[in-house]
């Protein structure tokens, strides 16, 4: 899909005319780009035929500030599945605004988008720098969290009310689409509330940046359970270790999953479609010639194979079959009726890796990118997430980053690093 660069330019709600009081470090300048396409020759070509390269607006302090720091109340909303890094996150905001800025008013709105609607009655957290000291070391998130739009006229009522200027949401797609939502209602009201998104999706789907944060600690927790397959597979005459993980759309955590477990014989994605009979032929063929076999498969793998999915969740995400369950069944019975004894074992340890703290990569990640959002939003940035590309902190427009959901690409680096690693056939159609 081909960008313009005004599909990254980021909305702001005027000029920033107030210094910044953060001394000591490195601001950024306005006019600091990230190239977005990092093929040479593509942006050689478009410099030659006089067109710019799309680039994103690089994330960071600014010497000039939009908002008075002495007057301004902020809020924090998790929504979602809970992630791991989700309280290293609120912690970096609280601990931004309050040092870097002197922002001292933060309010917590509880269980997701439904503590911005009166209706529930959700009782706010007023997040202090005490508060929040030792949040990082737990898992979940001390605001709680759920699925589900709200109404969006109420949301922004609330938000008037308290008389918040920026809003952080921390969550994933669907998240940054309530974001989007309620930027785009402020703005019919001419209000001056800043709307920042935090990436967090653990199956690492959202486009146009380089990873969510939780995705670096769910692919490190999965190693666990992949040799607990592994040893009950090499354990057993013709043993089958099944392990289920995340990913509903995208396979990044099953794909480097295996890459970081070369025990992993064959790895399944939604990205990749294959058959049942031609998958249960390639794992005969593999316990005929070693004895044992370690599959992977993501959650939204193989829906096809299934009878037809019915309903949606609050989220508005489709309602997936159990593809784990389903394949233990199918292997099962087909090594039954072939008659080849096999014993298998089938680990699906998804809530047990999404409820962990932050590894150290992730901590540093949810860091910066707390602080990042922080920066942004005090320029009076707003309908966008803070992202990263590159190896740099990046500004992304919410409508460029849900335009389109990342997935593997069958014919690119990743997914023929899995074939080289597993072994398993390229096509099983």
């Amino acid at each position: 899909m081909e960008n313009s660069n005004s599909d990254f330019e980021v909305s702001k709600l005027g000029e920033c005319s107030i210094s910044s009081m953060m001394s000591g470090v490195q601001f950024v300048d306005e006019e600091v780009r990230v190239l977005y396409d990092l093929n040479q020759k593509k942006v050689e070509s478009l410099i030659e035929s006089g067109k710019r390269p799309a680039c994103f607006e690089m994330a960071g302090p600014r010497e000039k500030i939009y908002f008075d720091p002495s007057k301004l109340k902020c809020g924090i909303v998790t929504c979602g599945g809970i992630c791991p890094g989700l309280n290293d996150v609120i912690r970096a905001i609280v601990l931004s605004l309050f040092h870097h800025y002197g922002v001292h008013t933060v309010f917590g709105f509880r269980y997701g988008y439904e503590g911005l609607s009166p209706k529930y009655r959700h009782s706010t957290i007023e997040l202090t720098p005490e508060r929040v000291t030792d949040i990082h070391q737990s898992g979940g998130t001390i605001l709680g969290s759920s699925r589900g739009p709200q109404d969006v006229s109420e949301m922004v009522d609330t938000l008037e009310r308290m008389n918040v200027g920026i809003l952080f949401a921390i969550g994933g797609d669907g998240t940054l689409r309530g974001a989007q939502a309620i930027s785009e209602e402020i703005g019919k009201r001419r209000l001056k509330i800043s709307v920042i998104g935090i990436p967090k999706t653990i199956d690492n789907d959202i486009s146009y940046m380089s990873k969510s944060f939780g995705f670096e600690t769910a692919v490190g927790e999965t190693r666990s359970a992949i040799y607990s397959a592994h040893m009950e597979a090499v354990g057993a005459r013709n043993g089958i270790g099944l392990v289920k993980l995340m990913g509903r759309n995208s396979g990044f955590i099953s794909a480097n999953a295996t890459l970081a477990n070369a025990e992993v014989n064959f790895c399944l994605v939604p990205e990749v479609p294959f058959t049942l009979d031609s998958f249960l032929d390639a794992l005969r063929e593999r316990l005929e010639k070693r004895g044992h076999a370690v599959v992977v498969t993501a959650e939204g793998a193989g829906q096809d194979l299934m009878e037809e999915t019915q309903g949606r969740d609050k989220s508005g995400n489709i309602r997936l079959k159990d593809i784990g369950l389903f394949l233990k069944d199918r292997i099962n019975e087909h090594m039954k009726q072939t008659g080849m004894d096999c014993t298998l074992k089938y680990i699906d340890p998804s809530y047990m890796i999404r409820s962990m703290p932050a590894n150290p990569h992730d901590s540093v990640f949810c860091l910066l990118l707390g602080h990042n959002a922080v920066h942004a939003g005090m320029t009076g940035r707003t309908n966008m997430v803070v992202g990263n590309w590159s190896g740099e902190y990046t500004h992304v427009p919410i409508p460029l980053a849900i335009s389109r959901r990342k997935q593997i690409d069958p014919d690119g680096r990743l997914w023929s690093s899995v074939l080289a690693s597993t072994g398993q056939p390229r096509d099983m159609r």
